[in-house]
């Protein structure tokens, strides 16, 4: 091993039926060092990470690590544990029904012999280090998703490990958390403990990381130090191709020309659920593309969750074509024209067990009813048309859901509801947690479908994103809209300001 590498992964392979996940794969981390793992999805960074940390086993390959005369054998999650490999996943993976305290030691305390009093005292004092507003005592279940990651984050650190891999551990926190999981990170770094990052959010991998390893189609790209890598490189080198400036996208279908004489297709007046939220107004034309916009627990999701029947509706009208309609639950909103994309797909999208061709046509078997089952043909012939649409990576319309990436389950969950046809699309953070490519590959398809007469509402938490989608904009704060913007006032500097001191509306 060289001098301060920590870890060395060499010649790795991995295979699944029909699938090549990692072909010839090196990978090094030192000591002191924050590296970004960069790629698609698929490109095959959750399958290196598995390797890693005893999930899967390689098949061909060595792991060696600091401080070991031989090569690493890791079998199992705990193997990797007792080397000092620790791991924060995107999807956290604790015990809601738990405490705080209980989810940071489990597996690692002596059964029945456990000192409650010692281990409430730990996790109190490792809670408040990290400045993590919970209790030791409390049930995890009553903590908001941002403080369960951060707990999962502060079960990792405890662990004395060496190697911190954080994927994408930043996706459920507002800018404020992940300030302070980087100034937890630099400590880490100071003394020494190699950490993998992996995100999907550029900004912040060259806000923290010294070096960056890219991977594509399951192969190695290259390591670059983060100073000699400009972000267009950066970019070029995940997707194997020079990319087009993202702020054209538009320049292909000009979706925005919105006549002001003409009626809404759907609007809402005082509408409000029990999830919170004020009583808002909301309006869409044919074709356009508006969001909701605003920081992290707004109001964004709750607002179009309303919308579609999704969170009971305590008050308010809807109208479509400016006949009142009632939408009390979802498949009201479906026996309408509206479709929705939800912005949890593992909980609220993807049913994983169930094949790509079940996952695709679901949404239009339940209009259908399940009485009237459409014919195997039928189905087939539907999941080939969206495979080939949105250029689905699977193997075929019979591999199960949870199989795919996480781009290729949220393009699966965007052909289900494309199967509907619908007049008006919800799209909540269908970008989040994928990969560049796929990203602009979606934007690019809202565009298109906005262009040929459907209206879409698309909530993105990067602003940038939003200004390239989007006419129109409702911006929330604290549950409540607090102003609309569009055509020049279209800019970032705009919506930080609406934001933050916007007209109110009680």
């Amino acid at each position: 091993m060289k001098e301060k590498s920590v870890l060395e992964m060499r010649g790795i392979f991995k295979s699944f039926p029909g699938v090549r996940a990692l072909q010839n794969v090196d990978f090094t981390l030192c000591e002191g060092e924050i590296h970004a793992l960069m790629g698609e999805n698929g490109a095959g960074k959750s399958t290196l990470i598995k390797v890693l940390t005893g999930v899967y086993e390689k098949d061909e390959g060595h792991i060696f690590l600091k401080g070991m005369d031989k090569e690493a054998v890791i079998r199992s999650p705990q193997d990797a544990q007792k080397l000092g490999i620790s791991t924060v996943y995107q999807e956290i993976t604790l015990c809601p029904n738990l405490t705080v305290a209980e989810n940071m030691y489990i597996g690692r305390g002596n059964g029945f012999m456990q000192n409650w009093r010692k281990m409430n005292a730990d996790a109190d004092k490792i809670l408040q280090s990290l400045d993590i507003p919970a209790r030791a005592t409390q049930q995890l279940s009553s903590c908001s998703i941002a403080i369960q990651q951060m707990v999962a984050i502060a079960r990792a650190v405890d662990m004395d490990c060496k190697v911190l891999i954080l994927d994408e551990p930043t996706s459920s926190l507002d800018e404020q958390e992940v300030e302070k999981l980087f100034g937890l990170m630099r400590d880490l770094k100071a003394k020494g403990v190699g950490i993998i990052f992996v995100t999907h959010f550029l900004d912040q991998v060259y806000e923290v990381c010294d070096k960056i390893t890219v991977l594509r189609d399951g192969k190695l790209v290259g390591e670059y130090e983060i100073e000699n890598l400009p972000r267009v490189q950066l970019v070029a080198k995940m997707l194997g191709k020079e990319l087009d400036d993202m702020a054209d996208i538009r320049s292909d279908s000009d979706t925005f020309v919105e006549k002001d004489n003409s009626a809404p297709v759907f609007e809402a007046q005082g509408l409000q659920s029990n999830a919170g939220i004020k009583p808002f107004d909301f309006y869409i034309k044919k074709g356009e593309v508006n969001g909701f916009t605003g920081l992290l627990g707004s109001g964004r999701s709750e607002c179009v969750r309303a919308i579609f029947g999704a969170d009971r509706v305590i008050g308010g009208t809807v109208k479509k074509n400016g006949k009142q309609v009632k939408i009390s639950k979802p498949i009201d909103a479906m026996k309408n024209g509206i479709a929705y994309l939800p912005e949890d797909r593992k909980i609220d999208g993807i049913i994983g067990d169930l094949s790509v061709r079940d996952n695709i046509v679901l949404a239009l078997q339940v209009l259908q009813g399940f009485f009237k089952p459409f014919s195997k043909a039928k189905m087939y012939e539907f999941a080939d048309e969206y495979i080939k649409l949105l250029e689905i990576k699977t193997a075929s319309a019979d591999t199960p859901i949870k199989s795919l990436s996480g781009g290729n389950q949220q393009k699966v969950i965007l052909a289900r509801w494309l199967l509907m046809h619908p007049e008006y699309l919800i799209l909540d953070e269908p970008t989040r947690g994928i990969d560049i490519g796929t990203k602009i590959e979606i934007q690019k398809l809202v565009l298109k479908l906005a262009s040929e007469g459907m209206s879409v509402t698309f909530i993105s938490s990067e602003t940038d994103e939003m200004l390239r989608t989007c006419s129109r904009l409702v911006v929330m704060r604290d549950r409540k809209v607090v102003g609309e913007l569009s055509g020049d006032d279209l800019t970032q500097n705009k919506i930080m300001s609406t934001i933050a001191g916007g007209e109110e509306h009680e």
